[in-house]
């Protein structure tokens, strides 16, 4: 089973907020997800971010794929920078 760390679309519509969940990558894009790490919302200034970092680490470690979006993201928050201690 391939697993990947992506975004599932929540929200109204024209006011789209994602989570960060890991699903199987055969699952639809808003259908069943293992666990939820987190979520991001783009329309707030500045935008919100929020993972859980200790999940994120072990689901990586598990070998889950990121998807580009949530690979930024990561970035963004500082989650793939931080040394595995941390």
């Amino acid at each position: 089973m391939a697993v990947k760390i992506r975004l599932k679309r929540i929200g109204a519509k024209k006011n789209p907020i994602y989570r960060i969940v890991v699903s199987d990558s055969r699952s639809p894009r808003d259908g069943r997800f293992i666990e939820e790490l987190g979520y991001y919302n783009p329309l707030k200034e500045p935008v919100e971010i929020k993972i859980d970092e200790v999940k994120a680490r072990d689901w990586i470690g598990k070998g889950a794929q990121l998807t580009g979006t949530v690979r930024d993201l990561f970035n963004k928050a500082g989650v793939l920078n931080k040394p595995a201690g941390e």
